[in-house]
């Protein structure tokens, strides 16, 4: 998918985040001790790579998003955006305490959430917001 430039980095982290969320999926699927070194890491790994790409997202985008229209449809998608934030964060800090059941949620809601903005916000996003409002981002 053709994406704006100032959007480019964001859609990029996403593949990331994707083989994250593949791989946290994959492992939900096996022996819980199979997944101890994943589940030791993922807190440092969402801190490092998914907690600045959400910070963006929430601070920049939607904000952006939310000034430029007071449509429903960007009001739910903001919302679902942040609900899903709220959702990862949370998540996370469970696998990080060696909550094994919680790896296959992980990473079928981060696959999701990742296909949601790829597919809809992000294409909203360039439709909705000024080229400035969109260099803000970047």
């Amino acid at each position: 998918m053709k994406r704006r430039a100032e959007l480019l980095q964001l859609s990029r982290e996403h593949h990331t985040a994707l083989v994250l969320a593949k791989r946290a999926q994959r492992l939900g699927l096996g022996a819980a001790a199979d997944a101890r070194d994943f589940m030791e890491s993922l807190p440092a790994i969402f801190a490092e790579e998914l907690e600045p790409h959400f910070q963006i997202e929430e601070i920049a985008l939607l904000s952006a998003l939310r000034d430029s229209s007071s449509a429903k449809n960007v009001s739910r998608m903001v919302e679902q955006t942040l609900v899903e934030h709220t959702a990862l964060r949370q998540l996370a800090q469970e696998i990080g305490a060696y909550d094994f059941s919680k790896l296959g949620p992980f990473g079928e809601l981060l696959g999701k959430h990742i296909r949601f903005e790829e597919r809809e916000l992000f294409n909203l996003a360039e439709s909705l917001l000024t080229p400035e409002a969109l260099a803000r981002i970047d």
